[in-house]
């Protein structure tokens, strides 16, 4: 049974890359790849940690379609918007409770596992804000032993 914790975001600034895809046409490897090439030029970085934000449209989540657009973001927390490398943007995560489910290895089941097992039983609902992976010290790209957090937008019903 997946057990999330429960953990009100702050307002978080990042700077990083984003691209528009689907699931379909999932481009994230060469996005991880491109952000990783230029990540060395952001200043007011705030911890090693790496985020990697879906930002869904309002009705995304109504019917499923796995070519519909989100667009993704490969970013770093910073504690000001100065001084952007000029092939990055800003993005703002604002304020709000999430849902935090602690993730090892490389099942990606556990996303279906939220959607259909863990949220229509729990005493919340999605709220229309982004997600993201918090991909910190023990995050391992293709390794079995990889961890990382993700973190789902959630509100009261």
């Amino acid at each position: 049974m997946l057990k999330p914790t429960l953990i009100t975001l702050t307002e978080t600034k990042l700077v990083g890359k984003k691209r528009s895809m689907s699931l379909l046409d999932n481009q994230t490897q060469a996005l991880w790849q491109d952000f990783m090439l230029n990540r060395k030029g952001i200043t007011n970085r705030i911890g090693n940690d790496f985020y990697s934000v879906q930002n869904y449209s309002k009705d995304y989540f109504e019917t499923f379609n796995p070519a519909k657009s989100f667009e993704k973001w490969a970013a770093v927390a910073v504690n000001a918007f100065e001084n952007i490398p000029e092939n990055m943007e800003s993005f703002t995560l604002p304020t709000g409770l999430y849902a935090v489910f602690e993730h090892k290895g490389m099942d990606t089941a556990i996303f279906q596992q939220i959607f259909t097992d863990w949220l229509p039983n729990a005493p919340y609902i999605l709220d229309h804000r982004p997600h993201f992976e918090l991909l910190g010290e023990n995050y391992k790209n293709g390794d079995p032993n990889s961890e990382e957090q993700i973190w789902i937008p959630i509100c009261q019903q």
